[in-house]
């Protein structure tokens, strides 16, 4: 993730952030321009316009904000010439959380932030994110809902991926709850990121390898998607993992199905390119001591989402991650990336990096 300038003070801003913290500015992001606007309030006659209040950037474009920066949980922009009242994240959303219900109104805030930064890859990379107003036969789509108390009991709802519709639990966003999931179901870490960038790698699945003739070389790798994916889950929840998993597999839950081996690997290769953009902006810099491998490189000095070579982001992001689980153990804290990349792990990723790259066209954000 990048960051950014306050172009009111010229403090460093956060991709998160509606108002510099330093001088007051209001703030907005625009996934058009990949930058971060301070802003002033532009009068307008309402009757030449949709009514909707116009901001107007330092010495740049005019804007609206997303209509759901009404209730604070989005800081997107959208041109005045556009007839969106949604920006291009909150267009997928389906289903909202129920406001009248305490607490919610905090929970869609940190899942649109989640749900913002897996955009900010996805438009980065220029991935197909068609919503239903384009017609197609597999739009994006989120439901971000909750369980829902019937007269019969409680109706489960269950984070997933069905046909282009993406539903996410809210309690997803309460940290005691996930955190309770996490430990119950064995995991090393579980984040409402990583939720995000997992099921979207069961859209693209569909996408780009299904619709995309890349079946073939999928199944070389991550085995037969053909396999009764029901009776799968059913035997790894009650048998789990097989003890040789780490070898092949970057969880043990990708070892359940081949669909979800490709989710699984799908999400680690957004975690990396996107903490390897972090690197890169902050000059991130490894003693070549500290590496012990001369193959490897000690410094990010390119930027992973324009990286054709997966080979060049396996060589930057070792010493990366052995930096990052130092770190963490120093703060007596659990390693912030508790996987190890074997060859078999590696081809994989690589597979989903030339995917990726295969839907990038030779073009660029527009310029602020």
């Amino acid at each position: 993730m990048k960051q950014f300038q306050c172009q009111s003070c010229g403090s460093t801003v956060f991709f998160r952030n509606s108002s510099c913290l330093s001088c007051g500015a209001k703030l907005g992001y625009s996934p058009d321009h990949d930058a971060m606007f301070a802003l002033e309030p532009v009068e307008t006659d309402a009757a030449q316009g949709d009514g909707r209040k116009q901001w107007q950037a330092f010495a740049g474009p005019r804007f609206h904000f997303c209509a759901n920066a009404d209730h604070g949980v989005c800081n997107w922009l959208i041109s005045v010439e556009d007839e969106q009242m949604f920006c291009r994240s909150c267009r997928h959303n389906q289903l909202a959380p129920d406001l009248s219900i305490e607490g919610n109104l905090a929970r869609w805030q940190r899942l649109e932030q989640a749900k913002q930064h897996l955009f900010y890859s996805l438009i980065r990379w220029r991935l197909p994110t068609p919503t239903l107003a384009d017609g197609v036969s597999e739009p994006l789509v989120f439901d971000l809902i909750a369980d829902v108390q019937t007269d019969s009991g409680v109706q489960r709802i269950y984070t997933g991926h069905d046909a282009g519709r993406i539903t996410i639990n809210i309690a997803e966003a309460d940290d005691d709850e996930r955190e309770r999931r996490r430990v119950g179901m064995g995991e090393p870490y579980r984040t409402l990121l990583g939720h995000f960038r997992h099921e979207i790698g069961h859209y693209y699945w569909d996408i780009l390898v299904r619709d995309g003739q890349m079946l073939n070389e999928f199944r070389n790798l991550f085995g037969d998607e053909r396999e009764d994916y029901g009776a799968a889950l059913r035997r790894h929840h009650a048998e789990g993992a097989p003890p040789e998993w780490p070898g092949s597999f970057i969880s043990a839950y990708a070892t359940t199905h081949p669909w979800e081996d490709f989710a699984e690997t799908f999400a680690h290769h957004i975690h990396i390119v996107d903490t390897l953009e972090t690197a890169h902006v902050l000059g991130l810099k490894i003693d070549a001591r500290a590496v012990h491998d001369d193959a490897l490189k000690t410094d990010v000095a390119f930027d992973a989402y324009r990286v054709a070579d997966f080979d060049e982001i396996v060589a930057a992001w070792t010493p990366v991650s052995v930096a990052l689980n130092s770190l963490t153990r120093s703060l007596g804290q659990q390693d912030a990336y508790p996987f190890v990349l074997s060859r078999v792990i590696v081809e994989k990723l690589d597979f989903i990096h030339r995917l990726i790259r295969a839907q990038q066209a030779d073009t660029a954000p527009v310029a602020a």
